[in-house]
C-alpha cells in the first residue's frame, strides 16, 4: 500500500512537472531582431513583443496568428506562384512584392502587359494587423487598381517613355493609401511593358524607317557642307589667282614705269612710246608669220611704220 502511494505520488510529480514545463515553453518567447509579435488577453490587444525574451500568462495570453501572402519563385522553372499561410511573427524589415503580370489599357485602347515590384516596409504592426486584413494582398489588389487608373490615362507612347514618372505617382498614391495600414511604400517599379505583337512590329518598322531618315539626313548634311567647303577652295583659289596676277601687272608696269624712265633718261627730248609699241609688235610678229596649215599670212601696212618709227630711234640713240 506504501508503494502505492508512493507510486501515485511520483506519477502526480512527473506530471506536474511535464505541465510545468510546457506551461513555462508556452510562456517564454524569444522574439528576434526586426521582429514582433502582437499579444492578445482574452482576445484582446494586451502588448506587443519585441526583440528579446518574453513571458505571458498561459491559457490567457495568446499570440495572434495573421493570415499572410508569400510570394515564391520555383527555382527550375522560374514561375512565380503565391500561397497564404498563418503566422504569429511581423517581419518589419523592408520586403519586396513581386506582382504577376496583368492586362492594362491604355488612353488611346491599347492593351499592353505590365509587371511591377514593390518595396514596402511596416512601421505600425498593430494598425497593419488590425486594420486589414492579409496585408500582402491588400497592397497587391490596391497597386493593381491604381496602375490601371494611371495607365488608362496615358497613350502607348507615354507610358513607354514615362517609366520614372509612372514609378513616382503609383509610389505617391499607394504610400498616401497605405499609410493608415502602418505601412511605409519606399519604390515601385515597373519591371515590364509589353505591347501586343501587332504594335511591337509596327514599333520596329517605325524605328527603322526612323533611323533611315536619320542617315539620309547625315548624308545630305554632309553633302551640303562638303559643297560648301568645295565651293570656299574654289574662291580661295580664285581670289589668290587674282591676287598672283595683279601683283605680276604691278611688278610688269613697275617694270615698264622703270624701262621708261630710262629711255628718258638716256635720250632726254623724246617720245619714248614709239619705242615700246614697236617692241611688242616685233615679239609678237613671229607668232603673228607663222605658217599655220599653209595659208598665207599677209602683214599689216602699219608694219612699215613701225619700222620706220625703229629707224628714227635708230638715229637718235646714235646721236646720242
Amino acid at each position: 500500500m506504501v508503494l502505492g502511494m508512493y507510486a501515485g505520488f511520483f506519477t502526480f510529480f512527473i506530471v506536474l512537472v511535464l505541465f510545468l514545463f510546457i506551461a513555462f515553453a508556452k510562456a517564454t518567447y524569444i522574439v528576434r531582431q526586426s521582429e514582433v509579435i502582437l499579444i492578445e488577453r482574452l482576445g484582446k490587444f494586451h502588448k506587443m513583443l519585441k526583440s528579446g525574451i518574453h513571458f505571458i500568462i498561459p491559457l490567457i495570453d495568446r499570440p495572434r496568428n495573421v493570415l499572410w501572402t508569400f510570394v515564391k519563385e520555383q527555382t527550375a522553372t522560374g514561375r512565380i506562384y503565391r500561397y497564404s499561410d498563418y503566422v504569429e511573427r511581423i517581419d518589419l524589415r523592408e520586403a519586396v512584392y513581386d506582382f504577376p503580370k496583368q492586362n492594362v489599357i491604355t488612353k488611346d485602347n491599347v492593351t499592353i502587359e505590365i509587371n511591377a515590384l514593390l518595396y514596402y516596409q511596416i512601421t505600425d504592426p498593430q494598425r497593419s494587423i488590425y486594420e486589414v486584413a492579409n496585408l500582402p494582398q491588400a497592397i497587391e489588389k490596391l497597386t493593381q487598381t491604381t496602375l490601371r487608373n494611371i495607365i488608362g490615362a496615358l497613350d502607348l507612347d507615354e507610358t513607354l517613355v514615362s517609366r520614372d514618372q509612372i514609378n513616382e505617382r503609383l509610389r505617391e498614391i499607394l504610400d498616401d493609401a497605405t499609410d493608415k495600414w502602418g505601412v511605409k511604400v519606399n519604390r515601385v517599379e515597373l519591371q515590364e511593358v509589353t505591347p501586343p505583337v501587332d504594335i511591337k512590329v509596327a514599333m520596329e518598322k517605325q524605328m527603322r524607317a526612323e533611323r533611315d531618315r536619320r542617315a539620309l539626313i547625315l548624308e545630305a548634311e554632309g553633302n551640303k557642307r562638303s559643297a560648301i567647303l568645295k565651293a570656299e577652295g574654289v574662291k580661295i583659289a580664285n581670289i589668290t589667282e587674282a591676287q598672283g596676277e595683279a601683283e605680276a601687272r604691278l611688278v610688269t608696269a613697275q617694270a615698264e614705269s622703270e624701262a621708261i624712265q630710262k629711255i628718258q633718261k638716256a635720250i632726254p627730248g623724246t617720245n619714248p612710246l614709239p619705242y615700246l609699241i614697236a617692241l611688242n609688235y616685233i615679239k609678237a610678229l613671229p607668232e603673228i608669220t607663222k605658217d599655220k596649215e599653209g595659208k598665207l599670212i599677209l602683214v599689216p601696212y602699219e608694219a612699215t611704220g613701225v619700222m620706220g618709227s625703229l629707224a628714227t630711234i635708230k638715229e637718235l640713240f646714235k646721236k646720242a
